[in-house]
């Protein structure tokens, strides 16, 4: 899987070094509140950013939720990725969410529920359409993405009932952690259990590629070539999953060469496939809107 200390240096450099694009045309709010302990039991306060043209009207949302093991990351890490979004008429919203080894993964999922839900009553407020919000995140924030995509019945409605228009995970973990770890808890894996805790019945209830269902929104999933084999093979049994149940609108795009963080540093530069690929896929999700 991931190898969080070189993963968050990576980030850090590269944003650092590409973060100097100018801002003159873009408005972005810092710090906003979505979660707060006094009223989310057995959660922390946690923040989001919202990064979105001055004079934005009516546009597309993505919900990001950074990778790191889920142990490690921040969302102003992840600054470039709002900017050169938010130049091509998306809002982005990045939100942190609690980290092991202080929180596991029912409070990761009930915190990345709360950004959406937060997401879904008031981004039209930052000029935002609620009816178009589509959730994403790479690596572990892949993974918590498709767990809100593929739950979102059985999850807690936000206040205005808005649906997601889609999904999509950017080389993602964990879509099938229950059989990954059923082979490694003793081993690689064993790093991920202060996260997953050592119950199977954890694992498999945080495992997306049980809960798929017909009711599923569009989801896009980006994977590298040279990927994590973790990564690859909970992909397949995911996709396999998705072919039983006869789910259409899931689609995978193998990206040659790439391995697995810069299937995520790729959004620096703007002229790649990646952009083509993900503002086609928002352009595709809005029309039926």
């Amino acid at each position: 899987m991931i190898k969080s200390l070189y993963y968050s240096f990576s980030i850090c450099v590269f944003s650092f070094l590409l973060s100097s694009c100018a801002f003159q045309t873009l408005h972005r709010t810092k710090d906003i509140n979505y979660i707060s302990a006094n009223t989310q039991q057995d959660l922390p306060n946690k923040n989001l950013d919202i990064y979105a043209p001055k004079k934005a009207e009516n546009l597309p949302v993505l919900l990001f939720f950074y990778g790191g093991s889920w142990k490690s990351g921040k969302k102003e890490m992840y600054h470039f990725l709002g900017n050169r979004l938010a130049r091509r008429d998306v809002i982005v919203v990045i939100a942190d969410y609690p980290l092991s080894p202080d929180y596991q993964i029912p409070a990761m999922q009930a915190s990345a529920l709360a950004a959406v839900n937060w997401t879904k009553d008031n981004i039209e407020s930052f000029g935002g359409d609620s009816d178009r919000i589509l959730v994403s995140g790479h690596s572990a924030g892949g993974h918590l993405a498709s767990l809100i995509a593929v739950k979102e019945d059985e999850l807690k409605p936000s206040e205005n009932g808005k649906e997601l228009a889609g999904s999509i995970l950017i080389d993602p973990a964990g879509l099938d952690m229950y059989g990954y770890l059923e082979e490694t808890s003793e081993g690689e894996g064993k790093k991920y259990l202060n996260a997953f805790t050592d119950d199977p019945a954890v694992w498999k209830e945080f495992s997306s590629m049980y809960f798929l269902n017909d009711n599923l929104s569009p989801m896009l999933i980006l994977e590298g070539e040279r990927t994590y084999p973790s990564i690859q093979a909970g992909r397949e049994r995911f996709m396999k999953r998705v072919e039983e149940k006869g789910i259409d609108d899931v689609t995978v795009k193998i990206y040659p060469k790439k391995k697995h963080i810069p299937m995520i540093t790729q959004f620096l530069w703007t002229g790649g496939r990646v952009y083509k690929d993900v503002l086609g896929f928002i352009e595709d999700v809005s029309k039926y809107n």
